[in-house]
């Protein structure tokens, strides 16, 4: 069982706080299980607030952003972690390398599609929803598994 799932993504404006909130969203309709969800980004600049193209479109869905502010990948926040799932398949190295012992326990969000989640930063609002579709996707994915 899982108790403390961290999503990491580049900057943590955008792919993982979108699938951290609707990791928290969501895991209320799979066996009302308690897990904590939280976000980071490998090069996130500490207290940047969410990319308001992401912030609109998880509103649409009635997902409520709050205040996130981002925050930059640690080695505590991997050791923290039971679970850690990064937005793009090489970033699995990246967090590895801040800490070798997180070996097995970092996943990519897309490993059951064998998919990346693009970052849509700065593009159309197109690339933003086909991004926020996906993600969506995999989170219930996942929750299928872990919960």
């Amino acid at each position: 069982m899982f108790a403390n799932v961290l999503i990491v993504c580049h900057a943590n404006v955008c792919r993982s706080p979108a699938a951290e909130m609707l990791f928290k969203v969501h895991q209320h309709s799979h066996s009302g299980a308690q897990i904590a969800f939280h976000s980071a980004g490998i090069r996130a600049v500490d207290g940047d607030g969410m990319d308001p193209v992401m912030r609109r479109l998880l509103a649409e869905r009635g997902v409520t952003a709050g205040e996130h502010q981002a925050r930059r990948l640690n080695r505590q926040m991997v050791r923290d972690a039971d679970l850690v799932l990064v937005t793009e398949q090489r970033q699995v190295k990246d967090v590895e390398a801040l800490d070798p012992a997180a070996r097995g326990k970092v996943h990519a969000l897309g490993k059951w599609e064998g998919s990346d989640v693009v970052d849509p930063y700065g593009g159309e609002e197109r690339e933003y929803r086909e991004s926020l579709v996906l993600i969506e996707h995999l989170v219930m994915g996942w929750l299928n598994k872990i919960c």
